[in-house]
């Protein structure tokens, strides 16, 4: 087992894996990617996380 205690975001990256878990093994394989998504970011908020859907960035080249 890695220790995380010194990790700076150690606690969200829980939480976020622990969703993704969660979603996976309560709907199993063979879904379009949407549907994943609409359900992580449900838990997601469910966990008191603030998140967003899909949001757009700038890429500079």
């Amino acid at each position: 087992m890695i220790n995380t205690d010194n990790y700076k975001h150690s606690e969200i990256t829980e939480k976020i894996i622990q969703a993704f878990y969660k979603v996976y093994n309560t709907l199993g394989y063979g879904f379009l990617e949407k549907v994943y998504e609409n359900a992580l970011f449900i838990e997601l908020i469910e966990m008191g996380l603030i998140v967003e859907k899909q949001k757009q960035i700038e890429v500079y080249l």
